[in-house]
């Protein structure tokens, strides 16, 4: 939990929901600050934050399993206002005298629900409504004291609330896009029955961090590992803002960047930022220690280690420096430390998990409780140009990592030319924001091609492109057979040693997003 709290506090606890993210960046798209919590907090942890309201998330449990799990039904009678998202609205109505049960009437996907009372939550919505559910358990019986809000045809009460004591429950999951409406129900939470003000923005989280970090720091030096992504040029930025030439960006080229990309990292940040920017060109060191490297995770890990000893050397020679200021972002916490019994380990970051237990440097992560969305906003408030506040993911090990194999000179000179293309026509499309990614593949494999009636034996590239919200989940883009056509044009006529294009249309899952 942030030591700065907004004053307008939304908690989440989650029992373990695959949406738990989810329901935090939409309560902050309606404006109010909210941060996840294990369901395991106590009441006196609670009550001492001074939550505005608390959400219970749902979970993948039945609320009368052996060892489901639970909180201090305290927590319902302490005057908070409390909104239970599925599992957690059978919880809610399990510990208050409701009755929760099996049905062999399972709903999941989109559903059609009736508004049974219009006030507070479904306040400004028309009556008959698309929902997205989730579940094989009902809430047959609603506590005494709740009035059923909505039904379906399967769930009884699809919806229930405590007026008197500002308790609520729905059985949909408001927080997907498959609720289109389902904002409107967050905002009528929030707002009409919990009173939050609305007021967490990036213009007023800019104004609370740049004093704080200023006491952090105070006189001393801060080291940034400048990327030119946007979470470490964020931190750059709003970091060189509250402390100005304390501020040290070391840039590293291991030599996998796009084409272009050194240049434009450097132009943006000595020139438009006018900050202390130390450019290492460490690419053929990076290459050597690659040499017969096929697999990809050695080749992360080789890259990765490389990176630190790169990065430290850079480091000694400034001298005595006290803070490393990073972009670790909320996504990164959450997964790597899970928030509760119930919420399972996603992966390990190399910014949280995978810190070493002794640090000289003390770390400095203003971003730490914001997500990608929130860090873009930010962005735009600082003055960033474009091309980095909207730069789709690039993956830290880079193009090393998108050629499947050996990774050496040729095939990377072939596949940033080849990326480069891409990535042009896509841009002109107007497509670069509306797409989460777009990449090429170099695979380790040639085919036989036919140019100017001369046999050909050269490389495939593949090309991905794929749609997300948040990464966890995607879907290929369904690009027109037009665009599919330029594309593939250019690839043969611009980029040696490539012959044939092929379209990846995996989505995840089953599929990753990356290859390697």
């Amino acid at each position: 939990m942030s030591n700065n709290i907004p004053r307008d506090l939304v908690v989440i606890l989650d029992f373990g929901s695959q949406y738990n993210q989810l329901i935090a960046r939409r309560v902050r798209e309606c404006q109010v600050y909210c941060e996840l919590l294990s369901y395991t907090t106590s009441i006196k942890r609670l009550v001492s934050l001074n939550p505005k309201a608390i959400i219970l998330s749902g979970g993948p449990a039945s609320v009368y399993e052996k060892d489901a799990p639970t909180l201090d039904a305290k927590i319902l009678e302490a005057g908070i206002p409390i909104l239970g998202i599925c599992y957690g609205m059978q919880l809610m109505a399990h510990l208050l005298g409701g009755e929760v049960t099996w049905t062999t009437r399972h709903e999941y996907g989109k559903t059609a629900i009736s508004v049974d009372n219009p006030k507070l939550l479904f306040k400004g919505l028309n009556p008959n409504l698309i929902c997205w559910m989730s579940h094989g358990d009902i809430v047959k019986r609603s506590p005494e004291g709740f009035e059923v809000l909505a039904h379906t045809t399967n769930s009884p009460v699809a919806s229930m609330g405590n007026f008197k004591q500002n308790l609520f429950g729905v059985q949909f999951h408001p927080e997907v896009v498959h609720t289109p409406w389902g904002i409107e129900v967050l905002k009528n939470f929030l707002y009409s029955v919990a009173g939050c003000q609305g007021s967490w923005t990036m213009g007023s989280f800019l104004d609370q961090q740049i004093p704080l970090i200023k006491e952090k720091v105070k006189k001393e030096r801060v080291l940034c590992a400048l990327s030119g992504g946007v979470d470490s040029s964020v931190v750059a930025a709003l970091v060189h803002k509250a402390v100005g030439k304390q501020l040290y960006c070391i840039f590293v080229n291991h030599g996998f960047l796009r084409k272009e990309e050194p240049e434009r990292v450097q132009r943006t940040f000595s020139k438009h930022f006018k900050m202390n920017l130390i450019y290492v060109d460490a690419s053929k060191r990076f290459l050597a220690k690659l040499k017969g490297v096929t697999n990809p995770e050695e080749k992360r890990r080789i890259i990765g280690n490389e990176f630190i000893k790169v990065f430290e050397g850079e480091a000694r020679k400034l001298g005595k420096v006290k803070f490393l200021a990073q972009g670790t972002l909320y996504p990164d916490v959450i997964e790597s430390k899970a928030a509760g019994a119930a919420a399972r380990r996603i992966k390990t970051h190399h910014n949280v998990g995978g810190l070493p237990a002794k640090m000289e440097l003390h770390l400095v992560e203003p971003l730490r409780n914001l997500f990608k969305d929130e860090v873009r906003a930010l962005a735009e408030e600082l003055g960033l140009p474009a091309e980095i506040i909207y730069r789709q993911p690039f993956p830290g090990p880079g193009l090393a990592i998108r050629i499947i194999g050996e990774v050496n000179k040729e095939r990377l000179e072939i596949l940033r030319e080849a990326d480069w293309v891409v990535i042009d026509e896509i841009k002109k499309a107007g497509l670069y924001r509306e797409i989460w990614q777009t990449f090429a593949i170099l695979p380790a494999i040639r085919s036989v091609g036919v140019m100017g009636d001369h046999r050909t034996y050269k490389y495939p590239i593949v090309l991905r492109c794929v749609t997300s919200e948040d990464g966890m989940t995607a879907d290929w883009a369904k690009l027109s057979y037009d665009l599919l056509e330029k594309i593939s044009n250019r690839m043969a006529n611009e980029v040696p040693e490539v012959n044939r294009l092929v379209y990846d249309v995996s989505s995840k899952p089953p599929s990753t997003i990356e290859w390697e």
